[in-house]
């Protein structure tokens, strides 16, 4: 239980920022015990691994602050994230992998389950974090986008910690989710009816 709470937790922040919990887990693996790394995982604490890492999180941070740019981001990143949201549940849950060595065990024995798992979690938090962007966008100018975006990368950076230290607290992520979900769908629906009216009174001028 507390394995697939590690998981989903890592998979949460992946959704947030691709490489953050990928990073957390490759640095407390290598210089701390916090966390044991699968041997099927143990290329995540590479020093090249790590450095390459780390530059792709520093990409991400400075274009997920800049208005449009962070826009092109997310849509690139509706392919990264949820690939390493799937990596990072597998890894963090402790799921071997044999994919490179017997892909048909790989497959057979149910391996790949955890990190289609994690691919599902972390795209439906990229998903509505996306939808969020160009609301904050929209009703601060463009202000808002630095503030946002921090704001996600602590998240990511808290939730990835606290899956691994205190995975329970995980649950408590996972209930303000699902009271976010509505809240974004009942915002964006808004926005577009606000939207349709404008149009429609300036086509009636």
């Amino acid at each position: 239980m507390l394995e697939a709470l590690t998981g989903t937790g890592l998979a949460a922040s992946a959704g947030l920022n691709a490489y953050i919990p990928l990073l957390t887990m490759g640095l407390l693996s290598r210089f701390t015990g916090l966390i044991d790394l699968p041997s099927g995982w143990q290329w995540l604490s590479n020093g090249w691994v790590l450095t390459i890492l780390a530059v792709l999180l520093a990409i991400e941070v400075v274009a997920d602050k800049v208005p449009v740019v962070d826009h092109v981001n997310d849509l690139v990143q509706t392919v990264v994230r949820p690939t390493a949201g799937g990596l990072a549940f597998g890894a963090g849950s402790s799921s071997e992998t044999v994919t490179v060595s017997d892909p048909g065990s790989f497959f057979s024995s149910n391996q790949w389950v955890p990190i289609v798992v994690g691919v599902v979690i972390a795209f439906g938090v990229h998903a509505v974090k996306s939808a969020t962007r160009p609301l904050v966008n929209v009703g601060t100018a463009g202000f808002g986008a630095p503030v946002a975006s921090t704001a996600e990368d602590a998240t990511s950076v808290v939730m990835s910690l606290v899956a691994i230290v205190l995975p329970v607290l995980v649950l408590l992520f996972l209930v303000g989710f699902v009271i976010l979900v509505p809240w974004v769908l009942r915002r964006r629906r808004t926005r577009k009816q606000e939207r349709e009216a404008a149009r429609a009174a300036g086509f009636r001028v």
